[in-house]
Order: structure tokens, then sequence, then C-alpha cells
């Protein structure tokens, strides 16, 4: 095998799987705190779910109707395919538990789903959920998802995120402490961030005991408070151009812990929300160029990586 310049997510997969397996992303018809009033109201200023809810998602629909529809869309072409099922919209451990619980194994109980994937905020993680989630990932492939988006408090608050950097590091301790795969999500770009301070999130992410790292471009969605911001006020914003925010992601690569595994580094909005930027590249094409990047660099995960534990 190619040696890779970072470890992909796909091979941490076939790692543990003696098969091909696809995500099926479900909308599970949660909110988020910081929606329904009991953090904040109106949301993270970035967000627009639809940007990243796929079209067989819905919340009038249920988790088996979703599943059914998204497996019939891969399974003809790819008969011997496995699934996890990927609870992504919103947050998806934020309502009753026993409900919570009822949703996951009916996902974990459609035929061919070999795993679970839920994507959550650091602050919405009862500790009752967390021992089910001890128990769970014995019996299945489980990776907790936690929305970081910044390591900087400053534009936490600016963001409307609903809580701190320090309970993100909290929520991902108790989580890997279980001995489950635990991930961390992060937007590159955000308002108010210099270069240096987005490549600082990589030498503070690097200490945590993440399993996953997934990562993107700062996006402005169609009827988001962020793209009202961006109409008055162009200059907090500091969107990048394709080449340069490669060499971002190559640079926040190598000052990574080189244990991480790399689920993405950008990612692609409906271009009827999309305001900017438009890069134009799918994202095969965008990887692609990343990965021609490294060897024009010579450049490999965790090159400049020092451990503050070493």
């Amino acid at each position: 095998m190619i040696n890779k310049p970072y470890k992909e997510f796909g091979d941490f997969l076939n790692s543990i799987f003696p098969h091909k397996v696809q995500k099926i992303s479900i909308n599970a018809g949660f909110t988020c705190p910081n929606r329904d009033g009991s953090k904040a109201v109106g949301g993270c200023t970035y967000c627009n779910n639809q940007s990243f809810s796929p079209g067989y998602g819905g919340k009038q629909r249920t988790v088996t109707d979703q599943l059914r529809d998204g497996i019939a869309f891969f399974s003809h072409k790819y008969p011997e395919m496995k699934y996890l099922a990927y609870f992504q919209s919103y947050t998806n451990t934020y309502d009753d538990i026993d409900k919570l619980i009822l949703l996951y194994e009916e996902a974990l109980a459609y035929p061919n789903v070999e795993g679970i994937i839920i994507g959550t905020r650091p602050d919405c993680m009862p500790k009752e959920l967390l021992d089910y989630f001890e128990k769970l990932k014995d019996r299945t492939f489980l990776l907790i998802e936690y929305g970081i988006e910044s390591t900087l408090d400053s534009t936490l608050e600016f963001i409307n995120r609903g809580h701190t950097y320090a309970e993100s590091i909290e929520a991902i301790y108790q989580t890997a402490a279980k001995g489950i795969y635990t991930g961390a999500h992060m937007i590159l770009g955000l308002p108010g961030e210099s270069r240096e301070q987005m490549l600082e999130h990589a030498d503070k992410l690097s200490e945590l005991p993440l399993t996953t790292l997934k990562m993107h471009q700062l996006q402005l969605i169609k009827g988001t408070v962020m793209a009202r911001q961006y109409r008055e006020h162009p200059e907090w914003f500091n969107l990048f151009e394709v080449e340069d925010y490669i060499d971002l992601c190559i640079d926040f690569t190598e000052r990574l812990n080189p244990d991480f595994i790399i689920e993405r580094f950008v990612s692609q909005s409906p271009k009827s929300l999309l305001i900017a930027p438009d890069w134009g590249l799918k994202n095969f094409e965008f990887t692609a160029k990343v990965l021609k990047r490294f060897a024009e660099r010579k450049a490999y995960q965790g090159r400049l990586y020092k451990s503050v534990k070493a």
C-alpha cells in the first residue's frame, strides 16, 4: 500500500470492517439548546441545517424510512455494502434519554446497519446517556462526534455556540475514558481568527484523546446570521482562495497529532444555498489537490507535532 501523508478515515474503517461501509445520514427531528431558548435562540450564526441534510432526511420521517431510502440509493450499485447510521442534523443527544435510546436502537436494528455515528454538542452529553454508550460500544461500532468549531472562547461567543472550549475538553475526556471512539468537528476561517490562531487549534486539539477529526472551510450560507454579517461587515471575513486553504490544511495537519484519523478537509454545501466561497470543486477533486500539494511540499501529518506531555 502506498504510504499516505495523513491517516484517512476510509483506512480506519477498513481496519475495523471486513467489507465496505457507507454512512447514511439521518435527521431525527432534534433541535439544539441554542435554538430552543434553553441557552439561546437563533442557533449558531453560520447554521442552516439544509446545507448538510441530504434529500432523503426529513423531520417528519422515521429513522427506518430514512435508512431504507438511503440504503436503496447505494445498494443497487454496491449490493455487498454495509452501513453506518449517522445521526447528523442538529444535536442528536438532546432529548429524553429513553426516546434517544429507542431511536438509536431502531437504527441498529435495520438490516445491514453495522454501527452508529452520533453528532452532538459537548454540553449535551448527560452521564446516563454516556453510560449507555459505554455498553453500546461493546456490541457495535460507535463514534461520538462533538462540534467543537473553535478552541477560542471569544470565537465561540461570537458565533453563538453557547458553550466554552473547556466544556469541549471535558466531554472529549469523559467520552474517550469510556473507550468510545471520539471525534471532533472544526471550522477553519471563522471571523476574527488569524491564520496562526487557526493553526494553534491543531496544537490544542492534539493534546486531547481524540480518534477522529473532521474540518472544513467556513462557508457562508443563505438565510443565516453570518450571511447578514457578511453583507454588513465584509471586513470581518477572510474567505480563502482554494490554494491558500489547501496550504492551511497542510500546515494544520503537520502540527496535528500523528495518531488522529482525518475524516475530511472540506465540505460542499448545495449551490442553491452557498454564498461563498464557491471553488467549483467536488470533494474528491479537492482531496486530489491536497494530496498533490502534500507531495510537492514533502509534508506529512505530525511532522511539526510537539507533545506538551512528552
